[in-house]
């Protein structure tokens, strides 16, 4: 993802056929190592493409997935209230253990 971050800003940025050391150094300026082969294979894969259209049929294809809704939010909810069955007793509640008794005076202060 970098690689394709730091090609779109060299488009941005005026250059419409970034080479590999424009985004090397890009990517440099920052403090991120570049990996040559991945940046190689970015390069050739976006080469002489309009970004533009490139980015509009992500979009068609990132719409056309199906996301987690209400439906599969609730399904868990759904499975766990099947599961449970309706005439089980109630656990006995747990009283709450009274709390030790604080020293008020050790014999020191935290001062002292």
């Amino acid at each position: 993802m970098r690689y394709v971050a730091a090609y779109l800003l060299a488009v941005l940025g005026g250059n419409e056929n970034p080479s590999d050391a424009d985004v090397k150094k890009i990517l440099s300026s920052v403090g991120i190592d570049v990996d040559a082969e991945s940046l190689k294979k970015v390069i050739s894969q976006l080469k002489g493409k309009n970004l533009e259209e490139l980015m509009a049929e992500g979009r068609k294809k990132l719409a056309s997935m199906p996301t987690a809704g209400p439906a599969v939010a609730a399904a868990p909810a759904a499975a766990a209230a099947a599961a449970k069955p309706a005439d089980a007793p109630k656990a006995k509640e747990k009283e709450p253990e009274p709390e030790p008794e604080e020293d008020e005076d050790m014999g020191f202060g935290l001062f002292d």
